[in-house]
């Protein structure tokens, strides 16, 4: 139960991390659209590849344009923090029960 613990930590870790860094490129990508960016640049065709699947689905379901601003991004920032807060909490927790197995 050890190493089991032990992989769920590493897993919470590594999700952790991820879901952090995909909040950063959802912060970045909302900033660049302010200033109209070159959409040829390989840089930003990366950040809209990576967070257009998610805005589109929240575009779809929810009204989230008010006065000319988006506010999609800002959706996806506090699911991407629910997620982070619940998924890798309940995975640190799994792991130190395990642990003390």
């Amino acid at each position: 139960m050890f190493l089991f613990g032990n992989l769920l930590e590493g897993l919470a870790f590594v999700a952790d991390n991820v879901l952090t860094l995909y909040m950063y490129i959802l912060i970045i990508s909302a900033l660049l659209s302010w200033v109209n960016p070159d959409p040829r640049n390989p840089i930003v065709q990366f950040l809209s590849a990576v967070t257009w699947p998610v805005l589109y689905q929240i575009r779809r379901r929810l009204p989230t344009t008010y006065g000319g601003i988006d506010l999609s991004p800002l959706v996806a920032i506090l699911g991407v923090v629910l997620i982070q807060h619940v998924l890798v909490t309940s995975l640190r927790d799994v792991a130190l029960r395990l642990r003390a197995m």
